[in-house]
């Protein structure tokens, strides 16, 4: 499922957004405001960010500049071309003006979205190592993985970025809302457990400390 954040002033359109994302089966974060919004970014990275302009504490434009690696649509009622052209050169992705028209937000939504991976595909699959996040079971070599819900939620993160070293603070951020037991001085115990289930099953190592940023899931099955 892809996460939008509506970042948005306006309770009525905002309510408005946040009701017809769902229906489409996007999961919806709300902030207010522009420094609500830096935190929420900063704690939940979403998929795509729908942002007004017109905020209170930081305007949209100080947000926008902010804000990289996520694809962001502006929102907003200034219909300037010079304003868009500002925007679009500043790094927003594309730019509907107010009042706008649902099935008009809602693809562009889609284009955004089609350069996106989704975050829920059914099957991750690395080497020998697979999980299934319907079902929630994890295998490696074919043997049966049981996991805590906090080593699920790191396995999972790695899936995601196979042979790529992932950051102890970005793997601290993005599991945080489903595991809030996992701590900065926890997270190496955790993955310490996860990497012994892992080779008890799989009879390799598959996951890698890599010093000074965090830790990397090695695909390559062994030889």
């Amino acid at each position: 499922m892809y996460t939008i954040a509506v970042i948005e002033d306006d309770q009525p359109i905002g309510d408005l957004l946040e009701e017809v994302l769902e229906k489409e089966g996007y999961q919806v974060k709300r902030a207010y405001s522009g420094t609500e919004a830096l935190y929420l970014l900063s704690k939940q990275p979403p998929d795509l960010v729908l942002l007004d302009l017109m905020l209170p504490g930081l305007a949209g434009e100080q947000v926008l500049e902010k804000i990289s690696g996520i694809p962001v649509i502006v929102v907003s009622a200034k219909v300037g071309v010079d304003d868009k052209v500002k925007l679009l050169l500043g790094g927003a992705a594309d730019y509907i003006t107010k009042p706008f028209e649902i099935r008009e937000l809602l693809a562009r939504v889609k284009v955004q979205l089609r350069a996106t991976p989704s975050p829920t595909a059914p099957v991750l699959r690395a080497g020998d190592l697979t999980m299934d996040s319907l079902s929630r079971e994890v295998t490696a070599g074919g043997v049966p993985v049981h996991l805590t819900k906090t080593e699920y939620a790191i396995l999972k993160l790695l899936l995601q970025n196979p042979n790529q070293a992932v950051a102890k603070s970005v793997i601290l951020d993005r599991i945080a809302e489903d595991t809030p037991d996992c701590t900065d001085s926890s997270l190496k115990q955790h993955v310490s457990n996860l990497r012994k289930k892992l080779r008890d099953a799989g009879g390799r190592d598959y996951i890698q400390a890599v010093w000074g940023i965090g830790f990397r899931l090695n695909s390559e099955e062994a030889s």
